[in-house]
């Protein structure tokens, strides 16, 4: 899966095992160049996580519900209603997107189109 944010295209790996989920971008040192997608997700925490990333939080459609720009370490975002995706992604995703807009998810078979 992939998100096109602007010309920008980044991977995502879709987090759908529990310790996929578990680990997600805990005690990453390198710089976060691709993002997780958490389905069936309403909160989320950055406790041991070692840098700051972007967050974005969609309905089933990809509709952005609400968008977290530069989350740090430390700190829980709590269940929010109508959530079904939560996605991490690298700094700088959010600037381009907007509440109430759809996300660019292209998926690999239409990759090839």
């Amino acid at each position: 899966m992939y998100l096109k944010i602007g010309n920008k295209k980044i991977e995502i790996e879709v987090a759908n095992t529990f310790w996929r989920r578990l680990k997600g971008f805990l005690f990453v040192l390198e710089p976060i160049e691709t993002g997780l997608c958490y389905p069936h997700c309403r909160s989320i925490h950055t406790y041991m996580m070692c840098q700051p990333i972007d967050i974005v939080m969609t309905d089933k459609n990809y509709t952005i519900l609400y968008l977290y720009s530069h989350f740090r370490s430390e700190k829980i975002i709590f269940p929010k209603k109508k959530v079904y995706y939560t996605f991490e992604l690298p700094l700088g995703c959010c600037e381009k997107l907007k509440v109430g807009k759809k996300l660019n998810v292209l998926f690999e078979k239409e990759e090839a189109s």
